[in-house]
């Protein structure tokens, strides 16, 4: 399902832990890491997408997370032409997101990459909320940098230990006013996060 631009209607997932990490799955037999992200189906509101998309890619029910914030417009970015089949070339663009912030309420055991017998990724880890716009691929920095930016804001308040409080102490820096690390370095090497044969996911 494409719009008149040709960019397919998507959702992205940000999903928080307790200490406002990000969850970031490896794409299933790659080396690439990608946040959660699907295709919204006809008839579906981007909510009822972002929820299908959870359970079937982390396995989480709706009762397991907490809408926190979404963005407010679609983000796009294109796909380069060497990533799209040759047959939708011409036609085929890129896709269009909005993008969730979730906090999850359970646990992480609760999490499940073999909830379908498609599983998206096949391995997870925790990471720093910024760390994911130095290892995602080119193509899509601009809209991982917008997304996390815009979201930014919602990040839940984090209750620091009361040494802080007893000693008239401050942290350095609060999380609720997160910034990119001026120092950060890659996660991992930035690699395509999509077999080029397929749109599924790009």
């Amino acid at each position: 399902m494409l719009d008149r631009e040709g960019f397919r209607p998507n959702v992205g997932i940000i999903l928080l832990n307790h200490r406002n990490e990000v969850f970031w799955g490896k794409r299933i037999r790659t080396h690439s890491w990608q946040f959660p992200q699907g295709g919204i189906k006809y008839g579906e509101t981007p909510e009822q997408a972002m929820f299908r998309e959870l359970h079937e890619e982390v396995g989480l029910i709706p009762e397991y997370v907490r809408i926190v914030g979404r963005t407010r417009d679609w983000l796009r970015y294109e796909v380069p032409d060497h990533f799209i089949r040759r047959d939708a070339r011409g036609h085929y663009r890129g896709q269009k997101q909005i993008w969730f912030l979730l906090q999850l309420t359970a646990r992480d055991c609760d999490m499940n990459l073999r909830a379908t017998d498609h599983p998206e990724f096949d391995a997870w880890r925790w990471n720093d909320y910024w760390v994911p716009l130095e290892s995602v691929i080119e193509f899509k920095r601009g809209v991982y940098e917008m997304a996390l930016t815009e979201l930014a804001r919602y990040l839940p308040r984090l209750n620091h230990h009361n040494r802080f409080l007893r000693s008239g102490m401050r942290p350095a820096m609060r999380h609720e006013e997160a910034q990119p690390p001026p120092d950060a370095q890659p996660a991992v090497e930035p690699v395509a996060d999509k077999d080029p044969t397929d749109l599924s996911g790009v």
